[in-house]
């Protein structure tokens, strides 16, 4: 790998801003020229039952969520389109398939994502841009918490994977970079299940003998 290849900018952005997001993108193609790839993965979670919620937390979460991807998306796509090539590649989650009592506006939120992206990858298909969703499972991180939770309550999430443990980044990593990759040049506009196939069947724990 090349210097020019292993260089990382950091550059901060307010992805429920149109002006910040038009910024960042300037600042972008005007440093490289072009975009090859956005990974849209800002996202934030806002628990609660629908009878509960409050507007503003769930108006934030569709601003961070489908917002986000909505003005990060028409921002790069002019210059993909004008490059005739390039992939968008969406944050959904397993949430947006099957979701959570309580969960009503971040499986909202992804759903959206979802039927966004689909129409995305019709519209930038005649320039050759892809644009494809990802559904992650149960990745522990700082906002849900898994590994932190009591081991039986570990247990009972793990039970509804078909392969039962935690995913890792690395597991989410390895399907961007194929979908980031000329190898997925004919896939588009789909949903891709990178949750370890969990609830693939009613009850995978019994595999497990559980």
């Amino acid at each position: 790998m090349g210097a020019d290849a292993a260089r990382i900018e950091n550059l901060t952005v307010d992805v429920t801003s149109p002006e910040s997001v038009q910024a960042a993108v300037g600042t972008i193609v005007e440093r490289h020229g072009t975009i090859d790839v956005l990974v849209n993965n800002a996202g934030i979670n806002v628990d609660g039952p629908v009878a509960e919620l409050d507007w503003d937390r769930w108006r934030a979460c569709f601003d961070v969520n489908v917002g986000g991807v909505f003005l990060m998306s028409q921002a790069v796509a002019e210059v993909m389109k004008t490059a005739r090539r390039g992939r968008i590649i969406n944050a959904a989650s397993f949430a947006a398939i099957v979701p959570s009592v309580g969960s009503a506006a971040y499986a909202a939120s992804k759903a959206a994502v979802v039927q966004l992206t689909r129409v995305l990858a019709s519209e930038l298909g005649p320039y050759d841009v892809t644009v494809n969703a990802y559904a992650p499972g149960m990745v522990p991180t700082a906002m849900n918490g898994f590994a932190e939770m009591p081991p039986e309550a570990q247990d009972r999430l793990l039970d509804t994977l078909s392969l039962r443990r935690w995913e890792s980044a690395d597991d989410v990593a390895d399907l961007l970079i194929f979908l980031a990759s000329d190898q997925a040049g004919y896939i588009t506009g789909t949903l891709v299940d990178v949750s370890g196939g969990k609830l693939a069947t009613q009850i995978p724990a019994r595999a497990y003998g559980r």
